[in-house]
């Protein structure tokens, strides 16, 4: 059931490193979108470091790393891993959509794989497509559909058991669940000043690529099987 899954994390930032850096307009449109949701008398500064990153609408994408699960010659569970990424959001986005094609022509029925990617990744993803005048592949052209249509493998939904109140990040489930973290050096806090003061996008790869090495676990351990061993993960840098 594993052959034609395709795992995937998103990074993403605020479309600008500040929200003085927008003009008048946008900034509008941010303090109404957010206005409910962030307590009375936050400066819209402060608002736009938390919230704007994971907004489509005032986000985009930074990197996408993918993987695949493939078994050895000892029937040993193994994951590739491939990362798109830089500061071309459209370049990101469009050979990521070439990824998709390429797996729906192989695995007409794979099914994307991630943690919370049903409520952020794949919606954030469409969502800046659409923003950049893209087209949709087949793959996200899920408007319409209702939800029991839409097939991923997610591990929060997963871990929810049905309980729709209930929310763990990865990092928790990683911890509960005996797995080791993805939050070394770095959280997804710390994302935006990574990127846009100290200019070092390779730690951000190498934090998403991270991210999906648990979420891989993560689902090895729902399916009863062993965990990854680190000899059996190959991070494709080409």
């Amino acid at each position: 059931m594993l052959k034609d899954v395709l795992l995937l994390d998103i990074e993403t930032v605020p479309m600008l490193p500040s929200f003085a850096g927008m003009d008048p307009v946008w900034q509008r449109l941010f303090c109404d979108k957010i206005s409910k949701t962030v307590p009375e008398g936050t400066e819209p500064e402060e608002s736009y470091r938390k919230k704007a990153g994971i907004l489509a609408e005032f986000g985009r994408v930074i990197c996408i790393s993918t993987a695949f699960f493939y078994k050895n010659e000892s029937g040993a569970y193994c994951l590739k891993i491939k990362s798109i990424y830089g500061d071309d959001e459209v370049e990101i986005l469009k050979i990521f959509t070439q990824l998709c094609e390429k797996m729906q022509q192989s695995a007409p029925h794979f099914q994307f794989a991630g943690h919370n990617i049903r409520e952020f990744d794949i919606p954030f993803i469409g969502r800046r497509m659409l923003i950049n005048h893209m087209y949709l592949p087949t793959c996200f052209q899920i408007q319409d559909r209702k939800p029991w249509e839409v097939k991923m493998f997610d591990t929060l939904n997963w871990w929810k058991f049905g309980d729709h109140k209930n929310y763990v990040s990865l990092d928790l489930l990683a911890h509960v669940l005996d797995i080791p973290s993805s939050k070394t050096d770095m959280d997804g806090s710390m994302v935006q000043d990574v990127y846009y003061i100290d200019r070092d996008i390779k730690r951000i790869v190498q934090y998403c690529e991270r991210d999906v090495i648990v979420t891989a676990n993560i689902i090895l351990r729902f399916l009863h099987q062993p965990l990854l061993k680190q000899e059996n993960i190959v991070v494709v840098t080409s």
